[in-house]
Order: structure tokens, then sequence, then C-alpha cells
């Protein structure tokens, strides 16, 4: 049986892979931190006794701090919350390995915004010195719902999951 999922939960994301907002600029960057403890079965497996964070991983987690960054922009522009969907990367390297019990900075800068895409620069970095890095493109279709309570319950939860993440969050917006 396949049960029916809405696009927000009235939970944090499950997979969130995002410790901390530091900087979020509107239309601009984004700069985040994630720290993978190695207490985490991942490093189990990934690998035996050379625990190595996954590559896919922290480039979701750059895709995450590039969702908020656009969804914040497009909310504080256009006046909606879209739903940023990764849809394509370019250009992805990996210069290093990234151990457990070390702090990641995740830099995002935004490329271009259009109706319904964004392209972002994304960057994973320890110590200053980059460890991965791409561009990655999303679509998002912000229109409204057609339900004012299904557009609140939403817009509660985005607000809710960015002011956890993010301390300077001004939640007036």
């Amino acid at each position: 049986m396949v049960q029916k999922v809405g696009l927000a939960q009235e939970s944090a994301v499950r997979w969130g892979l995002v410790d901390q907002i530091e900087v979020l600029e509107e239309g601009e960057r984004a700069v985040a931190v994630r720290n993978w403890d190695s207490s985490l079965p991942l490093f189990q497996d990934h690998f035996p006794g050379f625990p190595v964070v996954p590559g896919v991983l922290t480039l979701e987690s750059l895709a995450q701090v590039a969702g908020k960054l656009i969804g914040y922009t497009v909310r504080k522009q256009r006046g909606d919350w879209p739903f940023p969907i990764l849809s394509m990367m370019d250009r992805v390297k990996f210069r290093r390995f990234i151990p457990p019990d070390t702090p990641v900075r995740l830099e995002v800068q935004l490329d271009s915004l259009r109706d319904e895409s964004a392209r972002v620069k994304v960057r994973a970095l320890v110590d200053g010195k980059w460890r991965a890095r791409t561009e990655q493109v999303f679509v998002f279709n912000a229109v409204a719902f057609d339900d004012p309570a299904e557009t609140a319950r939403v817009e509660a939860v985005e607000r809710a999951e960015l002011a956890r993440l993010w301390a300077d969050y001004p939640g007036d917006f």
C-alpha cells in the first residue's frame, strides 16, 4: 500500500543534512555548517577502518542549503513559497575526503533566479579548503495553493524549519 505524503510534513525533514545556517542573504548567498558524527551507522560501511562522508550526502547537504536560500529569496521577492527540487548538477568535483567529526562549511552562491528555476554555485570546505564543489540547478513551481488553510500550514512548516536552522531568522517576513 502506498501512503500519500503531502508537500510539507508537520515536523523537520528526516534527512536534514544541515546543522545550522550561519548566513542567509536574500538573492545572494548562504553559509551553513554540517558536522558528521562518527557514530552514524553509515560509517560502518563507508568505509570499514577508513570512514569517509559519502560524496552524495555532501552534495545533498549543499542542495538543502541552496533550497533554503532559493525559498527565502522567492518568498521575500515574490510572496510565494516555492519547493525547489534539485534537477541537475554540472561540473561536480571532489578534491579530498571528508572524515567524520569534522565541521564542514557549506557555501552557496545564487547565480541566477528565473520564474521557475534557479542556478547556484556551491562548495563544501574543511579548514578553509574546498573538498567538493558543483553547480546545481533547481526547478520549482512558485504558485499559491488553492486552499488557504494548506497555504498557511505549509508556510508555518517552512518558517519553523528555517527558524530551527538559522539563529538570525527574521520571523517577520
